[in-house]
């Protein structure tokens, strides 16, 4: 009897995981709200305004143990970074083609003075909650056209949970037409991502250029991969950079920063449009889920052109998990099933 008492008493310390209790600091005067969990910083939701940049990001994103997993040029710059793509900050969502606005490329660096860019304005805080297991935050948003006019009105609700090891972010953004149709014309740069540290880029032996969608060339060369160790992996068992362009509910990025084993992953969910989604999965250091960019992904065989009728609303959801350690094929299963359950 003692025997058996024992096994039921220590069990459960084995197989279940401790929440962590979540803080959300409001600044409104330093323009964001920080995110700590079990008292350490794990991310911050930042709006600095379009002379900074020309969408909120949460930024940076940490490790249970402290380490920045998001790249620090151009806001933080760090030793051996890549300094391509301005645009790319922490994490972020937007869209290359909206009603022919690029909402994706804009920066305060553009690549092309031809382009025609849209900005995404943050309009307001309605929530922020801590909590002993879970903190949410819900923000707005505007999308504006290159005349200022609102195209699209935003709101996101993040939520945010963690244990010993691991960070869990949500992001829910439902996205409402104003006055008239929004087309989000099928394109490769969109939409959920995050712009990783450079050690946990793929290693790169050779310079490549990535164009935009006005077709100006970014030149990214190889760099010292002393210490690059990143290497996707999605559901069904694709490898690196073969990742690219296949559909699947999730990928997860596998790394070491120092001697920390570091694990990123994205999860898709099923009520998104367009899933499961193809990924935007490239080796610098880009990792993103696109679920309206078809045409390009799947070499002209399937193309969505996703429209929304004036005041028509779509809501995309994503979930962002961050692991100090490993984590296996069966654990990513596991968290994408919970991830479904959420409305």
């Amino acid at each position: 009897m003692k025997k058996i008492l024992l096994s039921l008493i220590f069990v459960p310390a084995m197989v279940f995981a401790q929440t962590k209790a979540v803080k959300l600091v409001r600044d409104d005067a330093n323009k964001k709200v920080e995110v700590l969990v079990d008292g350490k910083p794990f991310t911050a939701y930042i709006y600095p305004g379009a002379d900074v940049l020309k969408k909120a990001v949460l930024y940076p994103v940490r490790t249970s143990k402290g380490t920045l997993i998001t790249r620090g040029w151009p806001l933080d710059p760090r030793p051996g970074e890549r300094v391509d793509h301005p645009h790319h900050v922490g994490v972020w969502l937007n869209y290359e083609d909206v009603n022919g606005h690029d909402f994706w490329n804009n920066s305060n660096t553009p690549p092309s003075a031809t382009g025609v860019y849209g900005t995404i304005v943050h309009t307001g805080i309605k929530s922020v909650k801590s909590g002993k297991n879970i903190g949410s935050l819900v923000v707005t948003a505007d999308w504006l056209d290159k005349n200022g006019k609102i195209m699209l009105k935003e709101t996101t609700t993040y939520t945010f949970q963690g244990t010993d090891n691991q960070r869990i972010m949500d992001r829910t953004t439902t996205l409402t037409a104003a006055d008239k149709e929004v087309l989000f014309k099928d394109v490769k740069d969109g939409m959920f991502a995050i712009r990783v540290a450079r050690q946990l880029e793929h290693p790169s032996t050779k310079a490549e250029i990535f164009t935009d969608a006005s077709g100006v060339a970014t030149k990214v060369p190889s760099l010292d991969n002393a210490g690059i160790t990143g290497s996707y992996r999605n559901k069904e068992g694709i490898e690196g950079e073969d990742t690219w362009a296949k559909r699947s509910d999730w990928i997860n990025l596998r790394g070491k920063i120092g001697d920390e084993k570091i694990s990123v992953a994205i999860i898709d969910h099923p009520k998104n449009v367009g899933y499961p989604a193809y990924w935007h999965s490239r080796g610098y250091g880009l990792f993103s889920v696109n679920p309206l960019g078809q045409k390009v992904f799947s070499n002209g065989k399937e193309e969505l052109n996703f429209k929304l009728a004036p005041n028509q609303s779509t809501t995309f959801r994503y979930r962002l998990v961050v692991t100090s350690g490993e984590v296996s094929d069966a654990e990513m299963n596991k968290l994408t099933a919970d991830f479904g359950k959420v409305k």
